[in-house]
């Protein structure tokens, strides 16, 4: 006979729905545990960065930029009329001095005007010389009615003093003392008339030489004007040097104004450094500088500073006091460097690609042995063409990373092979 069996279903089912439970939890909790896992640090050859060891010290501030030799002599010699070029004595690069003719120009009309001048220039000296003879003349005779009346005047003076002596002895009458007087009084005026009219007319001689002399003068700067003005037909250099360049051509007419030849003198040159308008808000008047000519680095200092902005650079002027290697000429390409303040004790490490002062950025901080690197927040202060200042995220011997990691801005975290 079959015997029925306890039923263990429910039992069954309880534990069904306790290994379920503890499934959902297991695979729950290693869900939520991959979840808070980090992403998988990428690997970085380490031959690829370049690494630096944060230090605290003196910091020398700098400023470069590239640049030319430039003459500080230049001279541009233009036209001082219109004119024809004839001949071209000397081309460019040649060694020239003062009297050096560059280029031989004429002017057929400047040739006429020059003798025009020099006529009038006799003519006017010939009209002072006439008039001057004349204007003396007129005053001597002036002067010699003056002393006819003085000399009258004299006479009667010493004929009254004698009536009078004799009217007081009572040896002549009243009325020729009395005569005698009145003629001296008349005589007296006369003279102070002719005296005065002696002075006008001196005034006047010497106002109408004067004004005769003026128009000769006027004539004679007409002349040397329109004699400098020929002279220069003949284009001299003016200064000791090299020309450098003499853009016409022979047969050219070319007007008053026009540059015709530019000179310079090679042996003193200075520097003009292209210094970037970011750098440029320290650089001051005076500051000492260096230029790398690639064949030696001489010294000089900032002379001056381009007031604007050209092609988001600033031009700096360095006057060069070190004797110039040899090699050096105009428009040769140099190095310039500029020292702006030395910081005697700061916390600096070697400038990161994308480090600008007083800014904050990110960089990446060796840890364990070098083996891995974290990103830090660094904040910057003052700049230098190689190195800046650290004024807080790091501390005396931290190594950091200055190579360009913009391609792993994603990770907080690298590892190094």
């Amino acid at each position: 006979m079959d015997i029925q069996r306890p039923s263990n279903a429910r039992a069954k089912k309880i534990r069904r729905i306790a290994y379920g439970s503890v499934a959902f939890l297991l695979i729950g909790g290693v869900s939520y545990g991959l979840s808070r896992l980090r992403p998988a640090a990428p690997t970085v050859d380490r031959a690829t960065i370049y690494t630096d060891e944060v230090k605290r010290g003196p910091m020398l501030r700098e400023v470069r930029g590239l640049g030319t030799l430039v003459p500080e002599d230049i001279r541009w010699i233009p036209a001082q009329t219109n004119s024809k070029v004839e001949r071209i004595v000397l081309r460019p690069g040649a060694i020239i001095h003062p009297n050096s003719v560059i280029l031989e120009l004429s002017d057929p009309q400047l040739q006429r005007d020059l003798l025009d001048a020099q006529y009038q220039l006799k003519g006017a000296e010939a009209d002072y010389a006439n008039l001057k003879v004349q204007v003396n003349s007129q005053l001597m005779n002036q002067k010699s009615v003056e002393a006819t009346v003085r000399s009258d005047y004299e006479q009667a003076h010493l004929q009254h003093e004698v009536d009078l002596k004799l009217f007081k002895e009572g040896i002549q009458s009243s009325h020729i003392e009395e005569l005698s007087r009145v003629k001296e009084d008349q005589l007296k005026i006369r003279l102070q008339l002719e005296v005065e009219r002696t002075r006008v007319a001196t005034d006047a001689a010497t106002a109408q030489l004067a004004a005769q002399e003026a128009k000769v003068e006027q004539q004679h700067a007409l002349y040397n004007l329109k004699h400098s003005q020929y002279d220069a037909l003949h284009l001299r250099a003016g200064i000791e040097g090299v020309l450098q360049l003499v853009p016409v051509e022979e047969g050219q007419q070319v007007t008053p104004g026009t540059n015709l030849a530019r000179v310079a003198d090679p042996k003193k040159l200075k520097a003009e450094i292209k210094i970037p308008e970011t750098q440029a808000k320290d650089v001051t008047i005076g500051q000492k500088a260096t230029v790398d000519t690639r064949n030696g680095v001489v010294e000089g200092h900032v002379s001056r500073i381009d007031p604007s902005v050209q092609n988001g650079t600033v031009t700096v002027d360095v006057r060069i006091t070190d004797p110039l290697p040899h090699g050096a000429r105009p428009d040769l390409s140099v190095d310039g460097t500029v020292e702006l303040e030395n910081l005697k004790d700061v916390l600096f490490v070697g400038r990161p690609v994308n480090g600008q002062s007083d800014s904050t950025i990110g960089i990446f901080k060796l840890v364990d042995d070098g083996a891995e690197a974290v990103r830090v927040n660094v904040k910057l202060g003052r700049n230098s063409v190689n190195t800046i200042e650290i004024r807080d995220g790091l501390k005396v011997g931290d190594k950091v990373i200055l190579s360009d990691m913009s391609q792993w801005d994603n990770f907080d975290r690298i590892r190094l092979k």
